[in-house]
């Protein structure tokens, strides 16, 4: 059985739809894959459809975006959560409400020196969808300025970049007790991807996994080998649970469906912690 933990569509960042995601893994092997856009669940109910008429085992789940007290980005994969609880779903708006005026501020910033408006931006962005950078990296494409969303993280968008603006997110800790409380089973995305910044220390590993983080995303590619052999030790140190996912964007990101899976028994085990919703069955 093959597994993929980790996948985006139209809803957040990715170029597909639900569904066509859902299309997409199945023309790619996969048995299982869980929709986990950026802090929403609104692709849920199209992704379930469709994975059941594919014969296709469907994970809910949701990507939660979070930063530190000193202002590392952690993201949080929230697996099998009830989507209607009320104190995840108030810190989720928050945090989608905070991303608009921080798009809109780098927006004004990139405007000073390249052919780009806040109108460019909406145009790149499918009705109902949670806006972030990648929104503004595909309006950088459309206007000439680089050649692919890729690119325009690799200097303009970096959050070394001077267009950079931070923008509110939850502390992983309390992000961690909030998807516990909604009945969700949370696991660490891609905890030591240094080439995308900074990444946490053990102190916040331990905080996370006291508020009762269940597992790491350690198969990864953007995790460096010394980091996942690092994470495999504070996995088997701590009784974690190992995913492996892709992190597929569609054709926002080179990431491959099924470029790295979870083992099947880790399915299982996420399908028994969670109390908030089910792992929709063919």
């Amino acid at each position: 059985m093959r597994i993929d933990l980790h996948t985006h569509s139209n809803v957040s960042d990715g170029t597909e739809a639900p569904g066509a995601v859902m299309a997409a893994a199945r023309a790619a092997g996969l048995d299982a894959v869980a929709l986990t856009d950026h802090d929403s669940t609104a692709g849920w109910g199209e992704a379930a459809e469709a994975a059941r008429g594919m014969g296709l085992v469907f994970v809910p789940g949701m990507e939660v975006s979070c930063r530190t007290v000193d202002g590392i980005s952690v993201h949080l994969l929230s697996y099998l959560h009830d989507p209607a609880h009320p104190g995840l779903l108030a810190e989720i708006a928050k945090s989608r409400s905070a991303r608009v005026s921080r798009a809109e501020r780098m927006v004004e910033r990139l405007a000073e020196d390249y052919p780009i408006s806040w109108e460019d931006v909406q145009e790149q962005v499918a009705p109902g969808a949670t806006i972030g950078r990648p929104h503004i990296a595909d309006a950088l494409v459309a206007a000439g300025v680089v050649p692919t969303r890729s690119a325009a993280f690799a200097n303009i968008l970096t959050g070394r970049s001077r267009y950079f603006v931070a923008h509110y997110a939850p502390d992983p800790a309390e992000a961690v007790e909030l998807i516990r409380a909604a009945g969700g089973v949370p696991v660490f995305a891609h905890p030591e991807a240094s080439g995308r910044g900074r990444v946490v220390g053990e102190k916040t590993y331990h905080e996370m996994i006291d508020a009762g983080l269940a597992g790491l995303e350690i198969d990864h590619r953007d995790n460096p080998e010394a980091g996942r052999t690092y994470l495999r030790r504070l996995a088997s140190e701590h009784s974690l649970l190992v995913t492996g996912s892709s992190d597929y964007h569609g054709t926002g990101k080179p990431n491959t469906l099924g470029e790295f899976t979870t083992d099947p028994a880790v399915l299982e085990k996420i399908g028994e912690l969670a109390t908030g919703t089910r792992i929709v069955t063919p």
